[in-house]
Formats: structure tokens, sequence, C-alpha cells
């Protein structure tokens, strides 16, 4: 299986308009992110996991020309509001795009684009077809995914455990029982937004804690805002087998 990293920032991430921080002018590759998304290669698959506002920039700089299910972590705008360019894979396959997500998600999603669900067949919308998932197993293709209940301050929110890699974004709470459910991960990637801790979101010493608990191999931290730091300063701060994830970022598991 193999991971493609396709963004690590924040809607809080770079470039900040205006902003003249070390971070957001820095000529690092590294230090320039896209808005948090993985796509799993598995055997035949590509599988999404999110589609932010920066959704067919990723696809491009990677040059996907083949995706079959999007994964979603929860409804808000910057892990959804790309999905009106699968449109562009629906042209490919004849087909709607497979999307996966709990049932207030894909709510949120007919709302959002109600006009893919409208019952109007407008020529060129977007084809979505909505499989509902909750706590339980479920796989695509023969690719079995474990969804893990993360806290997204006081909304419930999904990661995911796939094969050996374990994805979590947009948490500031995982269960002992959700713990367990990731432990021993070849490779956890998780969300670590700044130093300084946040309402919503793990910071850096609280994302390394979790993974102290969960015992990965390796542990890559994601959704990363510009107030981390840069990202060679950081690296070197962290703990053995931690790093900070960049986009573009490729592993193979």
């Amino acid at each position: 299986m193999e991971v493609v990293i396709l963004g690590t920032g924040t809607s809080q991430g770079i470039p900040v308009i205006g902003c003249n921080c070390a971070v957001c002018t820095s000529s690092d590759s590294k230090d320039n992110r896209l808005r948090s998304s993985v796509l799993i290669k598995h055997d035949n698959l590509n599988i999404l996991i999110d589609a932010g506002p920066d959704f067919r920039q990723q696809m491009l700089r990677e040059g996907i020309n083949k995706l079959d299910a999007v994964i979603l972590t929860h409804e808000h705008k910057d892990h959804i509001s790309g999905l009106d360019d699968v449109r562009a894979f629906n042209h490919m396959t004849g087909g709607p795009m497979e999307v996966y997500a709990e049932d207030r998600v894909l709510r949120a999603i007919k709302n959002e684009y109600s006009y893919v669900f409208s019952g109007n067949n407008y020529p060129g919308i977007p084809k979505l077809s909505l499989n509902e998932i909750s706590e339980d197993i479920f796989f695509i293709g023969n690719l079995k995914i474990q969804p893990v209940r993360v806290m997204h301050c006081y909304l419930p929110i999904l990661g995911f455990r796939i094969e050996d890699m374990t994805y979590i974004t947009d948490a500031n709470f995982i269960s002992n029982k959700d713990i367990l459910k990731i432990q021993n991960s070849k490779v956890l990637i998780i969300n670590a937004l700044r130093k300084k801790k946040h309402a919503s979101h793990f910071s850096l010493d609280e994302a390394i804690d979790i993974a102290g608990k969960c015992n990965p191999q390796k542990t890559l931290f994601t959704h990363i805002s510009h107030h981390m730091g840069l990202h060679k300063d950081v690296c070197f701060e962290l703990p053995v087998n931690t790093e900070l994830a960049y986009d573009g970022q490729k592993l193979t598991i």
C-alpha cells in the first residue's frame, strides 16, 4: 500500500495573506502546505481521505487520473469543499464518485451540494453516490477500513485505520477504547496544529503524547498551522521516529 500525503496544512496554514512570518515567507517547499488530505493506493484502488478546497490542485500536482472513492472525516468546509471537482473523474468513468461518511456528514453534503441532489439532472453537475458508515469496520474493494472515533472539541468525527496506517485529523481527544484500535500501526499520521494549546486540535506536545500511547513505528504530524514554526527547525526538536509530514510525501506501508 502506498500513501501519498496530499496536504498537511489548515485554513490557518500558508500562505497567510499579509503575514510576513518566517514560515509564510519560507522558500523551503516543506513549509508550503495545502489543506490536509491523503491518498491511499492499494492494488488497483485510489482512495482519498477528505476533499478540501485544494483537491483539484492536489490531483493535478500528483498526476492522479483515477479516483475510486472519497472518505470524509467530517463536514467542515476545509474537508469537503472540493467535492464539486470530482466531476472530472465522473467524466472519465461515466459513473458517480463513491463517497463514504457518517449520516450527519452525508446530510451536510446534501445541503452544501443541494444542486446535485435536487432531482433536476442538470448536465455537467458532479455525480456523487453516498454511502453511510459508522464506527464499524467497512470495506472498499478488499481494503479493510477501521473507523476511529475522535473528538474535534465537542464534534464527534472519524479517523481511520487502513491496514497498518492510521490517519487522524482535527482531533483534540481520543478515548482509550479507540487508542486500542490504532495501537502498533506502522505509520500514524495525526494532527498537531501548533505548539500552543488549542481548543479543538491537538498541540504538538499532545500529539506526541498520543503517539506514545499508540506505539507506532513512525509518527507524522499533519494539519499544521504557520504558528508551528519552520519544518526543519521543528523536526530537529522532535523525538526519534517522529517528524512533521510535508505535502507530496510518499510512504510505502
